[in-house]
């Protein structure tokens, strides 16, 4: 049996500030080449659903935002701001929960997450929330493709994000958006070292990767994409929406 060759993870450092409408793609391609770091076939690539909103312009300016008398309340009782309570609930198509002072809901994507993926961390000057991207499939194909033609590699692209988890403390990334990778890895009917048959067993292999690329991008290195080398999981054409669970599957809707 051959050892598998070692996992390596690069941060992609250098880049600017993304602005809307930037060529987040050309960004990256500058960044790459800077840190001599040209893809190979088979790298994956992480990138941080923040700039990815940021260069395709999905951001709200809440003073746009007339909240309505619900959000109003709702903020009032837990010292939130109304219109971002406002952009949250126009941002969802379910409200799973909303219980001190956070909501928890299904964006229209499919995700389930607090506060629809709204963010206002580090958003630039103004009082900006950043929504997630409108499709995060596309966005990863867009990108795949540009890095495609600037290195002639095959590499596949991850869109992530931070969320929660309802059985663990703490944050962990997830992906959102996925091209040229299988987002999970299919163990069902495949036998274990004894010998049995696996009935359940399913790898979100697309998660684990955007949870590896964190480990040196992080909350506020101010790094927001990551170069994965080295690993062996399946390929193929997928898509985040695999990642969501079905709803008759789903023991707590």
């Amino acid at each position: 049996m051959t050892s598998p060759t070692p996992l390596e993870v690069y941060p992609i450092t250098g880049l600017p500030e993304v602005l809307p409408g930037d060529d987040l793609t050309a960004h990256l391609v500058t960044a790459l080449r800077r840190g001599e770091l040209p893809p190979r076939d088979g790298d994956v690539l992480v990138v941080a659903q923040k700039v990815v909103s940021k260069s395709e312009n999905a951001r709200v300016e809440l003073k746009t935002i007339e909240p309505t008398p619900f959000a109003r309340q709702w903020a009032e009782t837990w010292d939130r701001d109304p219109r971002a309570v406002e952009l949250v609930l126009r941002e969802s198509k379910r409200i799973v929960r909303m219980a001190r002072g956070l909501i928890v809901c299904e964006t229209h994507h499919g995700f389930v997450c607090a506060n629809a993926g709204l963010d206002q961390s580090n958003t630039g000057k103004g009082e900006v929330a950043l929504l997630l991207p409108r499709d995060p499939d596309r966005s990863a194909r867009t990108l795949r493709e540009g890095l495609r033609k600037a290195f002639a590699a095959d590499v596949a692209v991850i869109v992530a994000d931070t969320f929660g988890r309802p059985w663990r403390v703490g944050l962990t990334q997830v992906a959102l958006g996925v091209a040229g990778l299988v987002p999970v890895e299919d163990f069902i009917d495949k036998l274990d070292n004894d010998g049995r048959r696996l009935h359940m067993t399913t790898i979100a292999q697309a998660d684990q990767l955007a949870c590896a690329a964190d480990l040196v991008c992080g909350k506020l290195k101010r790094v927001p994409a990551a170069l994965i080398r080295n690993y062996d999981g399946p390929r193929g054409e997928g898509s985040g929406q695999e990642l969501l669970r079905d709803p008759n599957l789903d023991l707590f809707r």
